[in-house]
Order: C-alpha cells, then structure tokens, then sequence
C-alpha cells in the first residue's frame, strides 16, 4: 500500500487535495472512483450539463472536461518523475484550457467517457510503478514533488470536483 506524501514531497496549494483522500488503498480508490463519477453524472441531462451555478463559473461539462485534462498533465508529471526525469515541468493555466476546449459542444457521456479512458491510462501507470519510481522526486509548476505525491493529488483532484459537483450543480 502506497503511504501518504509528506507536505514537503507538494506545493503547498496541493494539500487540500492530498488532506481530501481518505487511508487505504490509493490504486483501489483510483479505481473505484471511476464508477462512483460516471453512476453519479449518469442520469444528468444535457441542459444539466450547461448549467454553471454562477456568472463566470464553469459549466458542469466544464468541469468534467477540466478534471480528464489536469488528470493528463499530472499523470504525464508522474510519469516523467516516476522514471527519473528531472528535467522542470512547466505549470499550464487551467482557464486557457477550458476556455480553449468547447467542453459544451459535447455530450455528457462523451465527457464522461473521455474522462473514464484517462483515468484508466492512468491506472495502467500507476500498475506498473515500484516503490522506487514512487519515491522518485521531480520538478513542475515551479517547485518540488514526488511521484507518489501525484497519485494522491489525482485522486484528490477529483474528490474535490466531484464534492462541487455535488454542491453547486445537483444540490
């Protein structure tokens, strides 16, 4: 079982995500996540879907749309660090992207789908890890981390949307 990052293996704006993921097991938690998003969003209509509970705030599609792309960026962060890369990775811009992406355009269930499919790239990764590659540090967004540090903020990352979700969207 793969033990919690100490703060110093994470920027420090990464600790709400890291203090969101529950003890156990992160891969089984990674995993399971999957159906708890789509079960969740499955019975959501598409105006639904359009809905942003604020001016200025993203759509819901938005939002399912940005957590399949950070899951990119932070998988392939894991993956650089995972196997000794210690080249700086840049940060990106979170409004660029979702901005940029036409998240709308699409369906629920393409999002969904898309998201679904990033995630279990991401467990193929993460399968294949040993506790040395875990350990291994790296350098992105201006600082620090660990590639055990990414698991945990993947899944918090998503824990935490999905809590908005849960809040601001489907109250």
């Amino acid at each position: 079982m793969l033990s919690r990052p100490k703060s110093e293996e994470f920027l420090p704006h990464f600790q709400e995500y890291v203090n969101l993921v529950p003890g156990g097991n992160l891969l089984e938690l990674l995993e399971g996540q999957i159906s708890q998003i789509v079960d969740r969003l499955a019975s959501v209509t598409e105006e639904q879907g359009t809905y942003r509970y604020a001016e200025g705030k993203w759509s819901l599609k938005e939002v399912i749309g940005h957590m399949a792309d950070t899951e990119r960026i932070m998988s392939y962060r894991l993956l650089r660090i995972a196997r000794g890369d210690t080249t700086p990775l840049p940060g990106f811009e979170e409004q660029l992207f979702v901005s940029n992406a036409g998240f709308d355009r699409f369906t629920l269930g393409e999002l969904l789908k898309d998201f679904q499919c990033v995630r279990e790239d991401t467990l193929s990764l993460i399968r294949r890890l040993d506790e040395t590659a875990w350990q291994r540090m790296g350098h992105y967004g201006g600082g620090e981390g660990s590639a055990r540090s990414l698991g945990y903020i993947i899944a918090g990352h998503a824990i935490h949307h999905m809590n908005i979700i849960n809040e601001r969207y489907l109250a």
